[in-house]
């Protein structure tokens, strides 16, 4: 039986163990688990951008700083312990190279930045990433055991 529940771009769902998290398509975007493994529970956020602020319009799940506030009433909302949310986080990468030093065009890097900064302001320690580099990811975090595994082109499978 599968059930696997898949994370679209720019969205977010929440899930209960044995259900699993998955997004495709990570390249600048960041991939960011949020899990209570006591309870069982997690989510998981496809975050394009790193600010709501710095764009008017679009999805509020779009950005870091909106999408995660959502994403954390949800999980509270099924029953995980916010004294007990970890995180971990994939993506961000650098996709395309840009002349010259514009850091308004490496959004990977702004959107590393943005998600841990949010996390931090809500308490929620980072476990594990893979971010950066120059390659897209698709991940797959099981609630059950709170492992995050990532596929990457041309840079083979790990689980962090």
């Amino acid at each position: 039986m599968n059930n696997t529940i898949i994370v679209g771009m720019a969205d977010y769902k929440v899930g209960k163990s044995p259900a699993k998290l998955m997004t495709v398509g990570l390249g600048s975007c960041i991939g960011v688990c949020i899990y209570d493994l006591q309870s069982q529970i997690a989510g998981l956020a496809h975050i394009m951008l790193p600010s709501s602020g710095e764009n008017s319009g679009g999805k509020e799940t779009k950005y870091a700083d909106t999408c995660l506030k959502l994403m954390l009433s949800d999980l509270d909302k099924l029953g995980a312990k916010a004294n007990k949310l970890k995180a971990k986080m994939a993506g961000g990468a650098q996709m395309f190279s840009f002349a010259g030093k514009a850091s308004l065009l490496k959004i990977g890097e702004r959107n590393i930045l943005a998600v841990e900064q949010e996390l931090k302001k809500a308490g929620i320690p980072l476990m594990a990433s893979d971010v950066g580099g120059t390659y897209g990811r698709t991940i797959n975090f099981d609630i059950s055991t709170g492992e995050l595994f990532i596929k990457t082109i041309n840079q083979g499978e790990k689980v962090i």
